[in-house]
């Protein structure tokens, strides 16, 4: 698996500027400033999936940065001198602020006001792919291996931010299919092209929810998956412990009776 993803990465990188580009620039640009649905696509396109396939692809391995939380010395440096800056981690907070500001990007892109100047602003649709293009990279760089760079985040982690982002699109994707119609007011001229208003609102909502549903799932499943079967088996130590495991010394016995206690007589 991994052999087979090294080998694809040059190419997923290259798919997420074909697929950025392809999606700004016309017909499909076009498209985006006259229906919902394809505005809609191109904002997941730009907040979701070109992110992911532009982590994935990992093109900044040729820069020859150091790991994440490595310094350009210690990158040089092998054996157990590396170790230890290899994988020092950063604080906390910071994964957190890259979800909030990503989230943030989210609504302030979908705003009715914002989405009916896309639609009469051909320029505004590149400041749209930037921000979002770096802040959905921001977020899968938190949860998938980009070498040389890599998450700062435990597993179970990496699911719940996984899981809070793709949310996020859902919880917009709701809240516009429950507008009445209100929010992609300037795409009425949709209902003279062959598609209702109706429809394209319709069909504007399910992308919101397929997108983020392909992309986001395998992560939080794998991670959670991997988390679970590389976690030990409490029985598993019991039975060990019971056994007299040699391998395992702090488990090869049971713990000392306290003092003072004395065996029952036979």
């Amino acid at each position: 698996m991994l052999t087979w993803l090294a080998r694809v990465r040059p190419w997923l990188a290259l798919a997420a500027v074909v697929l950025a580009l392809g999606t700004l620039l016309p017909p499909a640009g076009s498209y985006a400033r006259q229906y919902a649905f394809a505005g809609s696509l191109q904002f997941v396109i730009f907040a979701v999936a070109a992110p992911a396939l532009l982590v994935l692809g990992a093109p900044w391995r040729f820069a020859g940065l150091p790991r994440r939380g490595q310094s350009r010395g210690s990158a040089r440096l092998r054996g157990p001198a590396g170790r230890p800056a290899q994988y020092r981690r950063p604080v906390a907070f910071r994964p957190a602020a890259v979800l909030v500001t990503f989230i943030a990007l989210l609504i302030a892109w979908r705003l009715p006001a914002t989405v009916t100047a896309l639609a009469r602003d051909p320029g505004l649709a590149v400041a749209e792919m930037v921000t979002l293009l770096a802040a959905g990279s921001g977020v899968w760089l938190e949860l998938v291996k980009s070498p040389p760079l890599l998450p700062r985040l435990s597993r179970p982690q990496r699911a719940a931010m996984a899981a809070l982002a793709m949310w996020a699109i859902w919880v917009l994707a709701y809240i516009i299919g429950m507008s009445s119609g209100t929010w992609f007011a300037a795409y009425s001229q949709a209902a003279g092209h062959g598609l209702s208003a109706a429809a394209d609102e319709q069909l504007a909502v399910a992308i919101m929810w397929a997108v983020p549903a392909l992309c986001f799932p395998p992560v939080i499943y794998g991670m959670l998956i991997t988390w679970l079967r590389d976690s030990e088996d409490p029985e598993e130590e019991f039975r060990r412990a019971g056994d007299g495991d040699s391998d395992n010394p702090g488990l090869s016995r049971w713990p000392r009776a306290p003092r003072g206690w004395q065996s029952p007589p036979a």
